[in-house]
């Protein structure tokens, strides 16, 4: 343990070693004589890199993706990492990130569990959620991401004056031409609770919120199943009213197994590339969506975690939450309502600079101004489809933010809802508000 003294006043704040230190690898938790591999943060960010090959453009013949050739861009887009990925998730223990072209953001050692450097994502996600695949118990899923070398070069405008006073002028926030993230996604459900499991990846860990036990006091070493992966690329040749193109795989144990392992059994759930802004699907349920392609060969269970009007989320995005808002004179509360999507979440990526103890102004997800609690534990949401719902699913650029005062994090989400709170917290000693919620917006049990 060390103690930070802050400016804010003369008292003694006692942080742990990782939340003080910003490039530590993980918790430092282990079973005991444990001598297998540990997760190794790679932060010695490149710069200054030529403009990439970028073969999902060529896929399309350099026009904008669109609902119509976004299979082919996300296939092109899946064989570009298609040989790292195979290595990762087979062969962790000798892939080494850094010499592969891979980089993790810094500041989250304390919330990485020591073995991949996995961290919560949703902490509980219900059996109502996936009603026609037979989940038989809750679970807890697991996050990792790595950027590509020349997403990495924003990391180290961001940081590498100083790792305690990052630069968040808007210029360094903004990502370049083919930066791409890839974020891998595990539950804590096997194939004994939700067949859609059967023979998928498993990585252990040493976890302790398990939704699916029911045990989240003490980690211990865990299997983790391997459930969706997000390959997320900076492309606005393709995607000029945005400049993301958000691309959701999905675990489906009918796949055949190829050359790359259990990468060929991750297949695509769909592409998001804007928010459809025009499309009100609360008052129109049936309107088409223009900026979503979702695959109707995806498996079954995937099609349960569908955003607000079919727009694109996987069973890892949170999509569907109980939400309660006021509607005429009085407060509904809908269980598992369509509520966000890949896009509209990570729109709302910004910092206010000026209020760090706030960060971002408004949450990943539609959110009522006034939290009065009144729907609790339901979230307090504005009604579907008013002005203040479409606040969420308008169509920006990355430095644009969502509200006046503050910085565009370019769809970064990691960066403003995990990274910044915990530097805040680390530099000044008081916890930050995001810290210890999911994505949901609920508490992670420890």
């Amino acid at each position: 343990m060390r103690r930070l003294c802050t400016g804010l006043g003369a008292a003694l704040f006692v942080l742990s070693a990782q939340a003080a230190d910003p490039y530590a690898d993980h918790n430092g938790i282990l079973p005991p004589g444990y001598r297998g591999p540990t997760f190794k943060l790679s932060y010695r960010y490149p710069a200054n890199l030529p403009a990439p090959a970028m073969p999902w453009r060529s896929a399309i013949g350099g026009q904008p993706i669109s609902i119509y050739n976004a299979p082919g861009y996300v296939a092109a887009l899946k064989d570009a990492v298609a040989r790292d990925m195979r290595d990762l998730l087979h062969d962790c223990g000798c892939w080494n990130a850094e010499q592969r072209g891979w980089y993790n953001d810094i500041w989250l050692g304390a919330e990485r569990e020591a073995i991949h450097g996995l961290s919560v994502a949703i902490g509980s996600v219900d059996t109502s959620l996936f009603p026609r695949t037979r989940l038989a118990k809750p679970f807890t899923t697991y996050t990792v991401t790595y950027y590509n070398r020349i997403a990495a070069q924003t990391l180290g405008k961001i940081w590498n004056r100083s790792a305690l006073a990052p630069n968040l002028d808007p210029a360094a926030t903004q990502y370049a031409e083919g930066s791409i993230t890839v974020k891998l996604a595990f539950t804590t459900a096997d194939a004994s609770v939700w067949p859609a499991m059967e023979g998928a990846l498993a990585w252990q860990a040493m976890v302790s919120a398990n939704a699916t036990t029911g045990q989240p006091d003490q980690p211990s070493l865990q299997r983790l199943r391997l459930l969706q992966v997000d390959v997320v690329v900076k492309d606005t040749q393709s995607a000029p009213d945005t400049g993301w193109v958000f691309a959701t795989f999905v675990y489906d144990r009918n796949a055949r197994e190829g050359s790359y392992g259990i990468w060929d059994k991750m297949v695509p759930l769909g592409a998001q590339w804007g928010n459809d802004p025009l499309v009100n699907s609360t008052h129109n349920a049936d309107a088409p969506l223009r900026e979503s392609w979702i695959n109707p060969y995806a498996p079954r269970y995937a099609f349960e975690t569908l955003g607000w009007g079919g727009r694109l989320s996987g069973p890892n995005d949170h999509g569907r939450n109980d939400i309660s808002f006021v509607a005429g004179q009085s407060r509904r509360l809908v269980q598992n309502a369509p509520n966000t999507a890949c896009l509209s979440c990570h729109g709302s990526s910004q910092w206010n600079t000026s209020n760090p103890a706030m960060g971002m102004a408004s949450f990943i997800m539609p959110l009522a101004p006034s939290a009065s609690g009144a729907g609790a534990p339901y979230l307090n949401s504005p009604a579907p489809g008013s002005s203040e719902w479409m606040r969420w699913f308008q169509n920006r650029r990355g430095f644009v933010p969502m509200d006046q005062g503050s910085v565009g994090g370019d769809f970064d989400l990691a960066l403003t809802f995990r990274v910044l709170p915990a530097w805040f917290a680390a530099t000044s000693g008081q916890r930050h508000a995001l810290q210890g919620l999911d994505k949901s917006g609920k508490k992670i049990a420890q």
